[in-house]
């Protein structure tokens, strides 16, 4: 369970970011600090969701996880280099919609009961929301010069994001694993089916039908605003993350 040299990697990448936004009298440095910073981080992020899910199962049962190497952190053991780096960077970098990018296979014959399953599906989603909070209220506490805080909240402000989209019961995602256990049989079937383009389809309706990514949106941002997060230090740091537009 000791975390991976490339997770340690991924954190020191994160770090240099945060040191380079504090240059503030180069807008290079604070654009590829930004950068730098939000790519490290998102990374950071998706190792810790993946483990949340991973170290629930371990304590609900499914000791297989240990085996496969879902508790050292390691990123490689949680993605597909099309599905879960190239084209969540794609919908964050055009869309702004933090696409969940890994995943873990549980061995949910081996969990104790429906409650502990429905705790594996949120502990990937709660771990966004609490690293969400945590960004914000470091902005809160330590005041940084406004190259750094605003790099911080947008990466809080993606937290939220995967928080609010995670959670909907849709299925592919986390709010759907948290319900389905009660499902009846034919629901969970319907799932089954529908795993692996429900996702897409959403993420289709969020892009192409602006009233209801705005309500997304607006969702996210409440929540966002609700930990004390600042929106238009988050808007300037997607913009300097968005450098090219």
């Amino acid at each position: 369970m000791r975390p991976s040299p490339l997770f340690l990697s991924l954190l020191a990448v994160t770090v240099a970011g945060a040191v380079l936004t504090l240059f503030d009298g180069s807008s290079a440095a604070v654009t590829a600090g930004t950068v730098l910073f939000v790519l490290g981080g998102w990374a950071v992020s998706l190792c810790l969701h993946e483990f949340g899910h991973a170290v629930v199962a371990y304590r609900g049962g499914d000791y297989a996880v240990k085996a496969k190497g879902y508790l050292t952190l390691d990123i490689r053991r949680y993605t597909d280099p099309v599905f879960s780096i190239v084209l969540p960077l794609v919908l964050l970098a055009f869309g702004g919609i933090p696409l969940p990018g890994g995943a873990v296979w549980i061995n949910h014959h081996a969990l104790r009961d429906k409650r502990v399953e429905s705790m594996v599906s949120l502990a990937g989603p709660l771990s966004n929301l609490v690293l969400g909070v945590l960004l914000a209220l470091s902005v809160i506490l330590f005041t940084p010069p406004f190259g750094l805080a605003a790099a911080l909240s947008y990466l809080a402000l993606l937290q939220i994001l995967a928080f609010v989209l995670n959670i909907l019961p849709i299925p592919g995602l986390d709010g759907w694993g948290a319900i389905e256990p009660y499902m009846s049989y034919s629901a969970r079937q319907f799932g089954a089916k529908a795993r692996m383009w429900a996702p897409f389809v959403l993420f289709a309706v969020l892009i192409g039908f602006p009233t209801i990514g705005a309500l997304f949106f607006n969702a996210a941002y409440s929540v966002f605003e609700l930990i004390g997060g600042n929106p238009a230090d988050a808007g300037a740091g997607a913009r300097t993350f968005r450098f090219w537009q």
